[in-house]
């Protein structure tokens, strides 16, 4: 007979009911189940594979095998399945409304493809069915025809494209368990019928389009309902006294929707099963009700993004199981709660973007050995940094940013060993940055800007290996340039703008590394001298292409998960904070310096550059042709030195360029004739007496007399973006004789191998 091996732990010799993965009937020795999970099949079903003529077979797991192509209507000659599982493949097309006819089917898995269309309205035939799951694919649909299956107990329609409203119908599903349909299109109000159904423990309706108010009125008084989750909408009105009906709810999000009013107090507090509460991004105001602290269940609290007023009832100190609290971006005032972290269980305190103004004369550390993350910054906090921040030694992440805090950093940062971000931006601290750092080799992100720091950069630092982002610009740091620090493998971003920094850049056992540098700003230093022309040659992720990334995607400058994530860059002479920077962005500002000599020709290798800024040195010479292989180049500045000679043909075809600066130097010649020059200011090119043709830019542009503040700006610029807020097998039966059942054009993939039964 024809067979296909799948795999080597499938014994040839022996009776194929014992291989793995397969099973037979005791009786009659049918195949009755096959399970080939992570097959790796690479391949196709085909409709007159072997795989069909298994006519007793009941169960067929076939998930995970990278299997291509439509999904064959062949299925509907299987017709004594009742377990039927093709998750996480790359099945493409409609589901043939043969599957429908399979009435056994108990259990039914499409997930994780590529399929599309509608649920076949055959599928109301499958009156057994129990579980049904089709995430992760791309189903339109229209109307759900599900509500004759009775027996359904789970369904997972979510991450699709369903459009339609939730049909009162499916409020006769009298079995079902879980309803699961988010990141869909759903539209229509609230499907409070789904409250009807006294089994329901899980509902899920969040990333949809459902609108209006929410009514919990129809709630089942016999209600299993454990997690309600309707966020990301677009329901408004308040929240009804009816949510005290969800008398076995854990878990409660109402996030991101247009609710608002004040949170019913007498109404929340009955909800005693509560664990996870979650009311951010909406307009929700008035004080945080007290009688929250009667959830003495809740172990996460987000009431972030909204308008909650006044001070912070001390009475959530009672919350003994609360691990993660979340209060920022509202209007919160007077003293910051530090009961809040008595709970030797607080894991995590965000309370940015407030108000709060002092700490108060004590503070309450019961255990400093369970927070990790805490987060004040963005308020009106003033003073030394308090002292008690040292009890917290466990802390993987502090944010006191944005703050007046003053004095001098606390010694106390060298306790702190699996501290991975620090953030102490723009507040009044002076002194120096201590040398602390002997034992953080765990630090990633360092921001100290914005402040009086004096001194050198601490030595320590070269112990942070993983250390990502450090910046410590707008500070008054007098030093060398820290060559040390080429050493980090993983640095991505430097930025030490407007300090003290002096010398050269350049050194020649010393220069060449960076090997992990995407972003550098050192403008508005002290530093001298000319760079060889080779500087740049070894800077090797700067001159990686990143693939996989199409523009412009986000995602982090970090490499890990972000551990900063913010950066402020001065964009047309504004200083902006960008929330993320997107893998692929890469800069360079050397402004504001007395660098010499020639612009170096290695400057060409960075292909995906998008900034470059060397205004304001005393650089001589041509500009390098090189520039034009900088294909991504947005942004170019060059202004205020002392080049020559004619601006590169080559750069008029860079398609990306939109920002250019040429003004005050002694370049000649034509400007290139492109619509990449065309659309800039005249001021981009004055101070060049030798330039000609730029008449017709001059008459399409407002006629600027001379630099402005905002050009005199020695600065890292960054163009306006809005993404920058960055087996198969032979088988037959018969106890102990080979199998005679084929099934070996399953898949075309493997090698076929002949085997003749004795």
């Amino acid at each position: 007979m024809e067979f296909h091996v799948p795999t080597t732990s499938w014994n040839k010799s022996v009776d194929c009911c014992s291989w793995e993965g397969v099973k037979c009937d005791t009786v009659m020795g049918e195949v009755i189940f096959l399970e080939l999970r992570y097959c790796n099949a690479n391949t196709s079903l085909k409709s007159n594979g072997g795989l069909f003529k298994l006519q007793h077979l009941r169960h067929l797991d076939l998930s995970l095998c990278h299997l291509q192509g439509e999904i064959p209507s062949a299925f509907g000659n299987l017709s004594h399945l009742t377990h039927l599982d093709l998750f996480g493949n790359e099945l493409v097309g409609e589901v043939p409304t043969s599957v429908g006819s399979l009435s056994q089917l108990r259990y039914v898995s499409l997930s994780g493809n590529k399929l599309r269309g509608d649920i076949p309205k055959s599928f109301a035939n499958l009156t057994k069915l129990s579980n049904f799951y089709l995430y992760r694919n791309q189903f339109t649909g229209g109307e759900i025809v599900l509500a004759n299956l009775t027996r359904l107990s789970h369904i997972d329609l979510s991450s699709n494209h369903f459009k339609s409203s939730i049909s009162a119908d499916l409020s006769g599903l009298r079995n079902l368990e879980q309803f699961l349909v988010c990141s869909n299109l759903f539209s229509g109000p609230f499907p409070s019928f789904l409250l009807m159904i006294p089994s329901l423990v899980d509902i899920d309706l969040s990333q949809n389009q459902f609108e209006g108010p929410i009514e919990f009125g129809n709630t089942s008084s016999s209600s299993k309902l454990k997690v309600l989750n309707v966020g990301d909408n677009n329901f408004d009105g308040l929240i009804p006294e009816s949510v005290s009906k969800l008398v076995n709810v854990i878990h409660l999000y109402l996030k991101h929707n247009n609710l608002g009013g004040l949170v019913p107090s007498s109404s929340i507090q009955k909800l005693r099963n509560l664990e996870r509460l979650d009311l951010s991004h909406n307009n929700f105001g008035g004080r945080i009700p007290g009688s929250i602290s009667k959830l003495v269940n809740l172990q996460f609290l987000d009431l972030s993004y909204n308008n909650f007023a006044g001070r912070v009832p001390r009475s959530l100190s009672k919350l003994v199981n609360l691990s993660e609290l979340d209060l920022s971006y509202n209007k919160l005032e007077d003293q910051v709660p530090c009961c809040l972290w008595r709970s030797p269980k607080m894991y995590s305190v965000k309370l940015s973007h407030n108000s709060f103004t002092s700490f108060g004369n004590s503070v309450e550390v019961v255990d400093g050995k369970s927070l990790s993350w805490l987060d004040l910054g963005s308020n009106l906090l003033q003073g030394p940094v308090p002292q008690w921040i040292c009890e917290f030694t466990y802390l993987n992440n502090l944010d006191l940013s944005n703050n007046h805090f003053s004095g001098s950093i606390p010694q106390c940062l060298e306790r702190f060993t699996v501290l991975e971000k620090l953030n102490l931006r723009n507040n009044i601290l002076s002194g120096f940055l201590p040398d602390v750092f002997i034992k953080g080799s765990a630090l990633r992100s360092i921001d100290v800007s914005h402040n009086n720091l004096a001194g050198k950069l601490p030595r320590s630092l070269i112990k942070c290996e993983w250390m990502e982002f450090l910046n410590v610009k707008e500070n008054k740091i007098k030093d060398t340039f820290p060559f040390w620090l080429g050493s980090l493998q993983c640095l991505n971003v430097l930025l030490l703008r407007s300090n003290a920094f002096y010398g050269p850049v350049y050194n020649p056992s010393a220069y060449s590394r960076f090997p992990g540098l995407r972003i550098i700003d050192i403008s508005n230093n002290h530093f001298v001298g000319s760079l060889p022309q080779d500087y740049f040659a070894n800077w090797t992720t700067m001159s990686l292409v990143w693939h996989g990334y199409t523009r412009p995607e986000i995602n982090y400058v970090g490499s890990y998960s972000p551990v900063f994530d913010s950066m402020d860059l001065v964009y047309k002479g504004v200083d902006t904070d960008f929330a993320r920077i997107f893998l692929g962005f890469k800069a360079i500002d050397f402004s504001g310096n007395r660098f010499s000599g020639h612009i170096p020709e290695s400057i060409g290798l960075f292909r995906e550059l998008r900034l470059l800024n060397l205004s304001g040195n005393t650089f001589t010479g041509h500009i390098p042709p090189s520039l034009a292989n900088i294909t991504s180049l947005e942004t170019l500045d060059l202004s205020r030195n002392n080049l020559s000679g004619e601006i590169p043909r080559g750069l008029g075809k860079l398609s990306f360029l939109s920002n250019i600066n040429f003004s005050y130097n002694h370049l000649e010649g034509l400007v290139p004739q492109s619509t990449q020059f065309g659309t800039q200011n005249c001021s981009s090119f004055m101070g060049n007496p030798g330039l000609y043709a730029i008449e017709e830019i001059c008459r399409e542009s407002h006629h600027v007399p001379g630099p402005t503040s905002e050009q005199t700006e020695e600065s890292l610029s960054i163009p306006e973006e809005p993404v920058l807020n960055w087996i198969a097998a032979a088988i037959s039966f018969g106890p102990g004789v080979f199998c005679g059942f084929v099934i070996g054009h399953i898949f075309t993939s493997y090698t076929q191998e002949w085997f003749t039964a004795r």
